[in-house]
């Protein structure tokens, strides 16, 4: 059966033939491949995609379920939803490298935290979302409930209490795409975040309990239980974007029960790519090569591995939208 392919899917096919655009597109052809023949797909978000929105194109693939599960840092969890309520206050700042510590002290003392060319406004960023979550964090408590990070954004996002200030078209939110969905999120390290900071200073100041939010450990457990669900048949794929927390953490679900477990007959993860601009390095996890998960039981000898050596901001959108056939 023949595939219509709108003109990015076409452009391409027709100029992305060498090096990294053709490692890109054996990557995207095989993450497509991957879905055809039944198979599931994690992706796993590091880096600061959410600020990059990522959303305008990650939401059209939660959406179309073409990824089962999701595995992010806790910024990209919240930054999804500051964008959506806080875009117009943004701040870009297109000559970044020449900013001098006193530039950057301005921004601080404005209000503004910058990642690489874009500044997230405080005020309308992080304190909107911050009288919400809390008060959702506290009726939780006072139920004796208990959940995860991600659970309570969805709760917030789905209460609609935040409609009121959308300044983006609410298809570019991943987050609310996910939410809609209740598609399965791991959030590994969360409290490193901003509103995982937050929280830990009501718990520091009395006001909640560490346990109102789930951890870390429970996280594997839930991951494990849907890994262990779901590997079925054409099993598992796993696109990392970036490195760090967000893929190592997901990636370990397979040695611990194969390992620790002993369960010997869970399957590898069954497709890999990794979009990175880490330099391919000695005791780097970014730059570790695909095969060196090999030897940590993570990967098969014959499991498809791809890396795409570029930016993830550019090469992302790329891969989905050929997933996507735009």
């Amino acid at each position: 059966m023949s595939v219509t392919r709108g003109p990015i899917s076409k452009f391409m096919e027709g100029h992305y033939l060498h090096f990294n655009a053709a490692a890109m597109m054996d990557a995207a052809k095989g993450y497509e491949t991957h879905l055809d023949e039944g198979g599931k797909m994690m992706i796993t978000l590091a880096g600061a995609m959410s600020t990059a929105e990522l959303g305008i194109s990650l939401a059209e693939m939660i959406r179309q379920d073409k990824v089962s599960i999701i595995s992010c840092t806790g910024a990209n969890l919240e930054e999804d939803i500051m964008n959506l309520v806080a875009h117009s206050h943004y701040k870009r700042v297109p000559n970044y490298r020449d900013l001098t510590p006193q530039d950057e002290w301005d921004l601080l003392e404005n209000h503004y935290n910058r990642v690489t060319d874009t500044c997230i406004p405080e005020e309308e960023a992080f304190r909107r979302l911050q009288k919400h979550i809390q008060e959702i964090w506290t009726n939780a408590e006072k139920a004796g409930e208990r959940y995860f990070p991600h659970e309570y954004m969805y709760k917030m996002l789905l209460s609609g209490v935040l409609e009121q200030y959308y300044e983006i078209d609410p298809k570019n939110s991943w987050m609310l795409a996910a939410a809609e969905k209740n598609l399965p999120i791991v959030v590994p390290g969360w409290e490193d975040s901003t509103m995982g900071n937050i929280f830990a200073s009501y718990v520091m100041k009395n006001e909640l309990q560490a346990s109102t939010v789930k951890s870390g450990i429970e996280y594997m457990g839930y991951l494990a239980d849907w890994y262990i669900k779901n590997s079925g048949g054409k099993g598992i794929g796993f696109f990392q974007i970036g490195g760090g927390i967000a893929g190592d953490f997901p990636i370990c679900v397979v040695p611990m029960l194969y390992q620790d477990m002993e369960m010997e007959n869970i399957p590898f993860w069954t497709y890999f790519c990794q979009i990175s601009d880490s330099t391919t390095s000695y005791g780097s996890y970014s730059g570790a090569v695909p095969n060196e998960k090999i030897t940590w039981g993570k990967l098969d000898i014959n499991t498809p591995k791809f890396i795409v050596e570029s930016d993830a901001t550019i090469v992302a959108p790329l891969i989905f939208a050929w997933i996507l056939k735009m």
